[in-house]
């Protein structure tokens, strides 16, 4: 392999400079390559408007997937929630490092938790996910919330709580580690209250099917349990036939006996905005040996859920 510098492809956002750095630092070190940084904007870092209204998370993909294509960069690092779930057949997902933490967080004022917040605290999030759940487990446990949509840039939604516009925010744990500000936590939201969205905390490399000298170099930071887990959870995101901005909340766990992981649970969730209506199911079976069998068991847990009345409840759903 020549040692001719590899082009990474990122947005410019600080968070995703900041996991690409990471990536760089890690592929350099298989390859024996240094690694620059493509810096590529994106419809959704440009739009004001909100995700729903211009395709959903995919608009933070479409450009680096452009890029990627027309080769002016070797490879690219997404957030793989930001991911639709087909995948181009002129690219491959070619490594799935080890998940970050996937829950969600609070950052409030005063260093209050979700359930210590005021009566009537308003509480920001781009997420109609996180909306629903929030406002699912606030009418369950007799909590008054108000959820505000917002969009920007994590100090942008940090800023709004500061400022005393909102009184906290909700954001991905993974996100905050990756850029150093997860002190400013005041309340890590439990797996049992909001499920994360599907692929939350990992990482996607991508580059083009036909460099197969590439995938294989990159292949070295995949994680086997990682990629068989985020898959199951897509797989049921696709069978729901929902976008990544779509109140989908999935979670694949790796049960473990001792040492020897030998089973996984998948989790998922969808609801109204409102949390009035929820469906919440849950299956466990052996730990899938190969791709296919994640793939079957999120179909089969979607297919449950729409038994119960999961589609009537995403609004639009994604053609």
């Amino acid at each position: 392999m020549t040692d001719k510098a590899l082009r990474l492809g990122t947005r410019r956002s600080r968070l995703a400079m900041a996991q690409s750095g990471q990536v760089a630092d890690a592929v350099s070190q298989v390859t024996g390559r240094p690694v620059e940084l493509v810096e590529i904007t994106t419809l959704g870092d440009v739009s004001r408007a909100h995700l729903s209204q211009i395709g959903g998370t995919g608009v933070f993909v479409t450009a680096l997937r452009d890029a990627l294509t027309r080769g002016e960069v070797d490879f690219a690092v997404h957030s793989l929630k930001d991911l639709p779930t087909a995948q181009p057949e002129d690219l491959v997902l070619a490594a799935v490092p080890v998940r970050e933490d996937p829950r969600d967080v609070i950052v409030a004022r005063d260093a209050l938790k979700f359930t210590d917040l005021p009566r009537g605290a308003r509480i920001g999030t781009g997420s109609a996910r996180r909306m629903a759940q929030l406002n699912a487990y606030a009418r369950a446990h007799g909590l008054d919330i108000e959820t505000v949509p917002i969009r920007g840039n994590v100090d942008t939604r940090i800023r709004y709580v500061h400022d005393g516009e909102l009184d906290a925010v909700v954001l991905a744990a993974a996100g905050l580690s990756r850029i150093g500000r997860i002190d400013e936590v005041t309340d890590f939201l439990s797996i049992d209250t909001v499920l994360p969205a599907p692929g939350q905390g990992a990482l996607a490399i991508e580059c083009a099917a036909g460099d197969a000298e590439l995938i294989a170099a990159l292949g070295a930071l995949d994680d086997p349990f990682t990629r068989v887990a985020v898959t199951a959870e897509r797989s049921l995101l696709a069978a729901l036939e929902a976008g990544c901005s779509a109140p989908v909340g999935a979670l694949a766990d790796l049960l473990a006996d001792g040492q020897i992981v030998n089973e996984m649970r998948l989790r998922g969730v969808v609801g109204t905005t409102d949390g009035t209506r929820m469906v919440s199911l849950s299956t466990t079976g052996p730990v899938p040996e190969t791709h296919d069998r994640a793939m079957a068991l999120g179909r089969e847990l979607a297919a449950e859920m729409l038994a119960r009345g999961a589609a009537g409840l995403m609004g639009e759903r994604a053609q």
